[in-house]
């Protein structure tokens, strides 16, 4: 008989750490890799590119709108055979959009691989903070979106590199043998853990609803203000000077600099989580302030990105662990709310950004992003509850608010009703 599952250290975990980081690279890559690949796409299926680029835009609203009700529908079924599935259907996305002959069937093989992403990033973010010891969450959701932010800044280079050098097709049947890879890793390093569908036993409380619904609302900011200003960065980079020539380069180096921050979030989150969350939206608004007042100087305007680019890299832990340590849903529902509120942003700061840039100009979008971050960073100064000043003064100050609160007999008497 096999010995329950039990929550360990990092090191204990640390094969169920990267297969779940793996697999959030290639989940990444697969949600962004057309960027890439629109002139490819456009042209080969008859499209322009603004049509293509739909491609990104609907996937995004798929994860946005599918995200919680596709998590409730499934909160039953085996939390690994769940991720299993959701990377086979990765991998049958982008096996058919590699052989698609038309448009239209690639459209739709992108709508399967937005359904599965909507799972996907709901489950494993509960996932990650169930392997480990409840001290070790901060760090162990920061290892596992390690995996994310490489994939923001070696998986779309890669595959835009493979494509240009043997075809757009061929690089979505590469992405889809790394997914098949994946989730072999998952079905052999990932251990089991119990089901995400009942809610921790304290998440009747409305302190703690409250608490989750702050961090997932100023995730929801966060990722406005990011995606306000980060759609055009390609822009306000050839504005400044840059060649085109040097686009890609520079995007690469950018993008590894949000590695320093997840690496700051991971040696940071598990001691000073409320420390860790004001640093981090400080550089986020700092570097946009920053571009928008040296624009179009090339070299000012590098740096700033640099700044705002590292501080952003620790924007999803961060938020990720806000919301598990509110303990105001399931692990896996608090996954979905994160996920659905982050593709919220997205896909609102990239329309906010637009109406911006064709109305003022691109000079005032990064000041329009960072006063919406700015927004963000004070409602986490005020919100001590949600943003602790440590891990465990959530769950003291959460338990003091229980106490004060008025018994409610029905739910004493009938607890799952």
């Amino acid at each position: 008989m096999t010995a329950p599952f039990r929550p360990g250290t990092i090191r204990e975990a640390m094969g169920g750490i990267v297969a779940l980081g793996l697999a959030t690279f290639v989940a990444i890559t697969t949600e962004l890799v057309p960027v890439g690949l629109l002139p490819l796409l456009s042209a080969d299926l008859d499209v322009t590119e603004s049509v293509a680029g739909l491609l990104v835009t609907a996937y995004a609203v798929m994860v946005a709108a599918l995200a919680v009700p596709l998590t409730l529908g499934t909160a039953r079924l085996p939390r690994k055979g769940l991720l299993l599935t959701t990377l086979g259907l990765y991998t049958v996305s982008n096996v058919l959009v590699a052989v698609a002959p038309t448009f239209a069937v690639v459209a739709a093989a992108r709508a399967l691989g937005g359904a599965s992403h909507a799972v996907f990033f709901s489950v494993s973010i509960g996932y990650a903070s169930r392997l480990v010891l409840p001290h070790l969450t901060g760090r162990a959701l920061s290892l596992v979106t390690a995996g994310a932010a490489v994939g923001f800044v070696l998986g779309v280079p890669l595959t835009t590199t493979l494509g240009t050098a043997i075809g757009w097709r061929p690089a979505f049947g590469v992405l889809a043998g790394a997914c098949a890879l994946a989730t072999v890793l998952i079905a052999f390093l990932l251990p089991p853990v119990p089901g995400g569908g009942a809610p921790p036993s304290d998440a009747t409380s409305a302190s703690r609803r409250s608490a989750l619904a702050v961090a997932t609302t100023t995730n929801s900011l966060v990722y406005l203000g990011q995606y306000t200003v980060y759609t055009f960065v390609s822009l306000l980079l050839l504005g400044a000077g840059l060649q085109e020539s040097a686009l890609g380069p520079a995007l690469l180096v950018l993008g590894a600099l949000g590695l320093v921050g997840t690496a700051f979030a991971a040696a940071r989150l598990d001691h000073r989580p409320r420390r860790t969350t004001v640093v981090t939206l400080v550089a986020v608004v700092a570097g946009m302030l920053a571009v928008g007042l040296a624009f179009p100087a090339t070299v000012g305007v590098l740096v700033a990105i640099g700044v705002w680019s590292a501080g952003f890299g620790a924007v999803a832990p961060v938020f990720q662990a806000a919301a598990i340590r509110a303990h105001g849903a399931s692990p896996d529902l608090t996954g979905a709310l994160v996920n659905a509120t982050s593709n919220v942003g997205i896909g609102g700061g990239a329309a906010l950004g637009a109406l911006v840039l064709a109305r003022s100009g691109l000079d005032v979008v990064p000041f329009v992003g960072a006063g919406i971050v700015a927004a963000a960073l004070v409602v986490v100064l005020v919100a001590r509850r949600t943003f602790p000043a440590t891990p465990t003064a959530a769950v003291a100050d959460a338990t003091v608010a229980d106490a004060t609160e008025p018994e409610m007999p029905s739910e004493r008497e009938h607890p799952h009703a």
